[in-house]
């Protein structure tokens, strides 16, 4: 109980709440509550398996054998920087996911399952090992669908591959979005310069995130070929102007590196 409240919230709230909830005779302190998890965290590191390149088990043939799976499973990955405790110049790398098992109408009332995972990038030497024993953990079968949502990043992307044989992988539209919005943002500098022309620009903007939402990729090829023309008239006048071109070409690249796993958003 103690690594457990600890694995989820500070190590001085996890004494406070020991000491409401039990009665303890032995003088706990946050020294020893850190100790006492840390130590519970390597036991269970030290029982994962073996890393491997791939988790697909048998062959089409087994695979066909299978009961028929129960649910589907929906998995986030999603990576950030967090600054270093001991030496704040500088930063980690931390993945973190989410995997959910969901259920059908058509299926018995359960509710969906959830499992969380997170290592340091650069530390972990069992990251697919790791993925897999949580999808292991809810049941995961190779003939189950599953669908893995990730930004572009290489090492996200090589996480999940050869985890099934059914998986579907799509770049998630949140960071789209995102960027997206970044160009809305200079849209409304646009405006300020030169009214009517930014709003134009504004509009083209809208509707390059028609064409993405739809899976219309060319289109929306076409459509930052047009806006990186429109705004040429704002070179000497926009501050922001070289960003713009910057986030513009970033946009194009990002979409063509990341084209095939970009479905028609709007109709999943």
């Amino acid at each position: 109980m103690e690594a457990k409240w600890s694995s989820l919230v500070s190590y001085g709230m996890s004494l406070d709440a020991l000491k409401d909830f039990l009665p303890l005779d032995v003088a706990l302190d946050i020294k020893t509550v850190h100790y006492d998890t840390l130590k519970v965290a390597k036991r269970i590191e030290a029982e994962l398996g073996d890393e491997q390149p791939g988790f697909i088990d048998g062959s089409p043939s087994d695979w066909e054998l299978l009961p028929p799976p129960e649910g589907s499973f929906k998995v986030g990955i999603d990576g950030g920087y967090v600054r270093n405790w001991f030496d704040k110049k500088h930063k980690f790398e931390v993945i973190v996911g989410k995997s959910t098992r969901s259920f059908g109408e058509d299926e018995e009332e359960k509710p969906p399952s959830h499992k969380r995972f997170g290592f340091v990038q650069t530390h972990d030497t069992k990251p697919k090992r790791r993925l897999y024993e949580v999808l292991h953990s809810q049941g995961l079968q190779m003939n189950q669908a599953i669908t893995f949502l990730s930004d572009g990043n290489d090492t996200i992307r090589e996480l999940q591959m050869e985890m099934s044989p059914t998986a579907t992988h799509l770049l998630d539209w949140f960071h789209l979005s995102m960027k997206l919005m970044v160009l809305g943002q200079y849209g409304k500098g646009l405006v300020h310069c030169e009214a009517m022309l930014g709003e134009e620009i504004r509009d083209q903007i809208e509707r390059l995130k028609w064409s993405l939402w739809h899976g219309q990729i060319d289109k929306a090829l076409g459509k930052i070929d047009d806006l990186a023309t429109s705004i040429e008239p704002f070179e000497k006048t926009y501050a922001r102007f070289p960003r713009l071109v910057k986030a513009l070409s970033e946009l194009r690249t990002y979409i063509v590196n990341n084209r095939r796993l970009m479905p028609n958003y709007g109709e999943r």
